[in-house]
């Protein structure tokens, strides 16, 4: 469910505890605690901020079919954010999609969908968003090339694809698939990412939800197909991984970009009630097959070029056949999200890596280290082994296409991200982290960990192991990216092998310390 979110600005004034009695201001508390919860389903945050810069202060590139759109600021400073809205304007732009000047905004903004939502919820959105802290932000201009920098075109999108209206409930329907459809329909925006045929902004074309590509990466069929949706599943494994990223029972898998953001700031923390009532109105959904098994392409997984690149580069961690490590590394085969239609995620994530996630470990950014033919050769692979079957790439391009769009910390073409635990980034400082992590050679990384990891769990109670590698992992990142010493190796399996040994030796510590270990691909670390 993707966040493309924003080009609207909001609220106005703050109310003064001074003029109201204390019932309205316990009313005004209770409308505010109402609507960060609703800016926590629509994940307002992902794209009003920008890499580094403050929470919902805007400047978040959008990377558009139509040009590059840079996001408002949404705090309530009077001359860069919301500061001289009114709930009436930030509504219609909400409902409508016209900004406080009367122009219209493009739809990267998901208005088509936020129309849905009723006037109480938007001024309680509103009303939230006035309750943050006012942050001068000036927007950059965007890059937009002509015409489509001509706001009066969009007059014709509109037209053909936009209705205002907000969700009307379905009086054969139960309740719960109400508030569910309101929910996906709504603030959830799930068709912007999950439907097939898309236009930007546009929520109501054909192949509603049954899967399709979204910034680089590959959205699945979420409609109640069997074979390509999530017919098969059952409401408990849909509910879990919405909630977490993974799923109980045979569903292996985890999910990664914009999905795992969206879980993480989003889903995660909305209330077990309204992801059942998301699911049970998926349910209610016509299947939509997004291939059929019979039509594919003949693989022979035997003969194939990829099954070699399989064995030296991922038979190590996901094992000869694919079934992985249970509740440690997912299973390959069977994995429903390897086997969508799109190859996309597979190859983001190939070359890219994933940190560690709801006690999965993190997986290093071994395509770094591939030709685009060695990544394109084991997707199709691993989408086809073990009795798996998906379509094969047909369009080579694709690989070198996600490499150029692929940014992570653990392959080195990121910035070392920055540790969002203050309980862990404080442990970190310390135990003195960012000077025990520099100058390490592949060799240090147990006995140094070893000492480490120890007095973060103990300054750190209560954290999630994941975070915690997570966390040694970026100050890794930080204390010794610039070393030249890992140049020969590699800095992407470099901290591939840190991340990977960390979460070793927090779940094994006893018996990781005396174990050399491995480097991503097989290599045995030097001593």
């Amino acid at each position: 469910m993707h966040r493309l979110v924003a080009l609207g600005l909001g609220p106005g004034f703050l109310l003064c505890s001074a003029v109201f009695p204390a019932g309205a201001q316990d009313a005004r508390a209770e409308l505010v605690k109402r609507g960060e919860y609703l800016v926590t389903a629509g994940d307002c945050v992902a794209c009003h901020t920008a890499p580094g810069g403050k929470p919902f202060a805007g400047n978040y590139v959008l990377d558009t079919p139509i040009g590059k759109i840079r996001t408002p600021n949404l705090t309530p400073d009077k001359e860069t954010g919301l500061g001289a809205w009114s709930a009436d304007e930030f509504y219609r732009a909400f409902h409508d999609g016209i900004t406080k000047d009367g122009s219209y905004l493009y739809p990267a903004f998901p208005f088509a969908w936020y129309t849905k939502v009723t006037r109480e919820d938007s001024d309680a959105i509103f009303a939230y968003l006035q309750s943050l802290e006012a942050v001068r932000e000036v927007r950059k201009p965007s890059e937009i090339p002509f015409p489509f920098n001509i706001r009066t075109a969009l007059v014709t999108w509109r037209t053909a694809f936009f209705t205002a209206g907000e969700f009307k409930p379905d009086p054969e329907a139960s309740a719960e698939v109400n508030r569910g459809g309101y929910l996906v329909e709504g603030l959830g925006h799930c068709g912007m990412c999950h439907n097939a045929n898309k236009i930007v902004g546009n929520s109501a074309l054909a192949g509603k939800l049954g899967g399709g590509v979204i910034d680089g990466w590959y959205a699945p069929n979420i409609t109640p197909d069997d074979h390509t949706g999530i017919g098969a599943w059952t409401d408990e494994q849909v509910v879990t991984y919405l909630k977490t990223g993974t799923a109980p029972g045979d569903r292996p898998g985890v999910a990664a970009g914009p999905m795992r953001q969206t879980i993480q700031e989003s889903l995660s923390k909305l209330t077990d009630a309204d992801l059942k009532a998301m699911v049970a109105y998926l349910r209610t959904q016509k299947a939509k097959e997004s291939y059929k098994t019979k039509d594919l392409q003949a693989f022979n997984t035997a003969g194939a070029p990829g099954a070699g690149t399989y064995l030296s580069y991922c038979s190590s961690c996901h094992k000869p056949d694919g079934k992985g490590v249970e509740g440690a590394i997912p299973a390959l085969a069977g994995n429903t999200s390897v086997q969508a239609q799109g190859p996309e995620t597979v190859i983001r994530v190939i070359l890219g890596g994933l940190s560690a996630q709801n006690g999965y470990a993190p997986m290093p950014a071994i395509g770094v280290g591939m030709t685009d033919a060695e990544v394109a050769d084991v997707t199709d692979y691993i989408r086809n082994a073990w009795g798996n079957s998906a379509p094969v790439i047909t369009e080579r391009g694709v690989v070198a296409t996600a490499r150029e769009k692929t940014k992570t910390m653990l392959a080195g073409s990121a910035p070392c991200a920055e540790i969002a635990q203050p309980e862990i980034a404080k442990a970190l400082d310390d135990a003195g982290a960012a000077e025990a992590l520099k100058g390490l050679t592949p060799a240090d990384f147990i006995p140094r960990l070893d000492a480490l990891l120890p007095r973060i769990k103990a300054a750190a109670p209560g954290a999630k192991d994941d975070d915690i590698v997570n966390g040694v992992t970026t100050a890794f990142c930080t204390a010794g990216r610039d070393d030249p010493a890992y140049g020969q190796i590699g800095w992407h399996a470099v901290i591939g092998s840190f991340s990977s040994i960390a979460y070793s030796q927090i779940k094994n510590p006893e018996k990781q310390a005396s174990s050399p270990g491995t480097l991503p691909g097989g290599t045995i670390k030097p001593n």
